[in-house]
């Protein structure tokens, strides 16, 4: 059995990139194995300033969590900010982390690329994000590609705190699902909550509609062959079987069958696809009481953890 540990950004409504690029291995990880998932909203202060709006996403990744599988009697589920120790200890590990580490971190030089507004909390980021894991001694992170990068920089701050004092965090190994890694977005980019480019699996209907019909594709007339690995199949192969998909690619491939026809196949894959997820949501919705309970119960195993590793770190550095 491995310790495994993961969080998703309360940044905004989770997208089918969120599930198969992260919950659907939670999903799969819980069965075997020791898991914490959490949901980052200290990390999402770098990008939001609307504290109503902030409360509310968190509540819903929680219950996108839990409507979409993953078990509170598998696995911990907690808020992040219910555990004010991983801030403590960023601190401290932030006193280990040289500046032209935090540099190298390509997450905050795209967004800066980008236009987005940066700040220190940005720049800092991947020091939180080693305090999220080396708290709780995991043997293993799933991680996007584009966070692959940060899990180094923990494994990196956690060598020089080991070399400088003791023996006190373990060295966590990446976990990326290659297959899923990278899901594209409706503009054929990875898609993101920050790029605008998302297909939001809990969204209402019309709005899934209209985030489907909005998939990028050429001007090629209908009666025309096409390009059959265009953005469409590429989300679709992630709902269909693989005879499905290669009948989609093959109308395609003869013509007279136009985007408009295929993105339609692709919406009712995705309502099928995640039918009993988006009804049991809404049971979840009206029963907060239920929510809370497993939030409470998540946190206090959380801090359990958290308090004795903090204890460590404190008499290692001289605080205690």
């Amino acid at each position: 059995m491995k310790k495994i540990i993961s969080g998703i950004q309360p940044s905004g409504i989770l997208h089918i990139g969120n599930y198969f690029g992260a919950i659907k291995q939670f999903i799969n990880f819980q069965e075997e194995n020791d898991c914490l998932f959490f949901v980052a909203d200290y990390h999402a202060l770098t990008s939001s300033t609307d504290s109503d709006t902030l409360r509310k996403n968190t509540r819903d990744v929680v219950l996108d969590y839990l409507a979409l599988g993953v078990d509170p009697k598998k696995a911990n589920i907690f808020i992040q900010s219910h555990i004010p120790l991983h801030t403590e200890l960023m601190w401290i590990l932030s006193n280990l982390t040289p500046m032209s580490l935090l540099e190298r971190g390509h997450s905050f030089k795209d967004k800066s690329a980008r236009g987005i507004s940066s700040n220190t909390g940005l720049f800092t980021y991947p020091v939180l994000m080693a305090a999220d894991i080396l708290m709780y001694d995991v043997d293993m992170v799933p991680v996007g590609k584009d966070q692959k990068q940060h899990l180094e920089m923990t494994r990196d701050i956690a060598t020089k705190f080991n070399e400088k004092y003791t023996e006190i965090f373990k060295l966590p190994e990446p976990m990326i699902v290659e297959s899923t890694a990278v899901v594209p977005g409706i503009d054929g980019a990875k898609m993101s909550k920050s790029y605008g480019n998302t297909i939001d699996m809990f969204a209402p209907k019309k709005i899934l509609k209209k985030q489907v019909m909005s998939i990028v594709t050429d001007s090629t007339p209908l009666e025309d062959p096409k390009d059959p690995d265009n953005n469409i199949t590429t989300l679709y192969k992630l709902f269909a079987t693989p005879e499905k998909l290669e009948e989609m690619k093959e109308k395609f491939r003869v013509g007279n069958y136009g985007y408009g026809h295929a993105k339609k196949e692709l919406l009712e894959a995705i309502l099928e696809h995640f039918a009993e997820a988006r009804a049991k949501r809404e049971e979840l919705v009206a029963n907060p009481e239920y929510v809370d309970k497993i939030l409470a119960e998540g946190a206090e195993k959380a801090r359990a953890i958290a308090k004795i590793k903090m204890i460590q770190v404190k008499k290692a550095v001289g605080l205690m």
